[in-house]
C-alpha cells in the first residue's frame, strides 16, 4: 500500500496520464464527482490532488468549467544562430525564427532612457546610474505569450546610431541596424539561469502558479568593449533552447 496521502496518490495518476498524452485529443479532464469515483476518494481529496497539479502548471481551473490540460506547444529557439548575421534572415532574429517555424509572431515595444541597473551596468561596463537606452519587447508566438526581451544600449551609442533610440521597431534588427554603421557585434557571452517569475513576469508572460521563467542574458561586444546587454526571460513550460558548437555531421539524418 502506498504511504503517499490519498491526494498525492490522484496528482500522481493524472500527471502520468497527462505526461503520456490522455488527453492530447480532448483536453478536458473528468468532472469531480467521477475522479471521486475512480479513486474512491472524497471530493476534498480529489481536489487537493487537482490543485496539486494546478500548482505545477499542468493544468488549470474554471469556475463552472471544470478543469482542463494546459496547452504546451513548445517553440524551440536555436539560440547559436539567433542573431548571428552568418545565417540568413528576413529581418530581426525573433521574427524570422518565430515565421520559419511555421508559427506566427508578434510583439509590441518600449524605448526609454533610464539609469543602469547595477548588473546591467558591470555588463556594459558603464558606471552604476549612467545613462543607457532601454529597448523592451513583449513577444508572442501565435497570441500566446512567448517572452519578455530588455535589451540595453550605453548611452554613448545613441550618438552614432539614433534609431536605437525610436520607439518603434527597426526592421533589419538592431544587430544588423548596428554593423551597418561599423559597429559590429564580433562575440557575445551568454547567461542561462531558471528562477519563478515575479508578479509581473507571471502578468506578462500569463503564467501559471508552479511555472517558472528561462533567464537568457546575452552580452554583445564589438573588438574593443561590450554594445549592448539583452535579458529575455522565457515562460519555462513552453521553450526549449540549443546550441550548436563544432562539427555537427554525426546528427545528420543521412548518417
Amino acid at each position: 500500500m502506498s504511504k503517499q496521502p490519498k491526494y498525492r496518490q490522484v496528482a500522481d495518476a493524472l500527471r502520468r496520464e497527462i505526461v503520456n498524452g490522455a488527453f492530447d485529443s480532448d483536453r478536458r479532464l473528468p468532472s469531480e464527482s467521477e475522479l471521486s469515483a475512480r479513486f474512491d476518494a472524497s471530493r476534498n481529496t480529489v481536489r487537493s490532488g487537482l490543485a496539486l497539479l494546478v500548482s505545477e502548471g499542468l493544468i488549470t481551473s474554471s469556475q463552472g468549467l471544470g478543469y482542463e490540460v494546459r496547452s504546451h506547444e513548445v517553440f524551440e529557439l536555436n539560440a547559436s544562430r539567433f542573431e548571428n548575421l552568418q545565417f540568413p534572415q528576413n529581418g530581426d532574429s525573433y521574427n524570422t525564427d518565430v515565421t520559419n517555424a511555421g508559427r506566427r509572431p508578434h510583439q509590441t515595444f518600449r524605448v526609454e532612457m533610464l539609469p543602469a541597473p547595477a548588473e546591467v551596468a558591470e555588463r556594459l561596463k558603464v558606471e552604476q546610474g549612467s545613462k543607457v537606452v532601454l529597448r523592451f519587447c513583449h513577444r508572442y508566438v501565435d497570441d500566446v505569450p512567448w517572452s519578455t526581451q530588455a535589451t540595453y544600449y550605453p548611452a554613448w551609442l545613441i550618438e552614432g546610431s539614433p534609431r536605437l533610440a525610436d520607439p518603434g521597431d527597426i526592421e533589419e534588427g538592431t544587430t544588423r541596424y548596428l554593423a551597418g554603421r561599423g559597429i559590429e557585434q564580433i562575440g557575445y557571452f551568454d547567461e542561462i539561469a531558471t528562477r519563478m517569475p515575479t508578479p509581473e513576469e507571471a502578468r506578462l508572460l500569463e503564467v501559471g502558479a508552479g511555472v517558472p521563467v528561462l533567464l537568457w542574458t546575452r552580452t554583445g561586444y564589438a573588438p574593443d568593449r561590450p554594445i549592448r546587454c539583452t535579458i529575455t526571460t522565457f515562460r519555462g513550460d513552453l521553450n526549449r533552447m540549443n546550441y550548436e558548437i563544432g562539427d555537427l555531421a554525426g546528427r545528420s539524418e543521412n548518417t
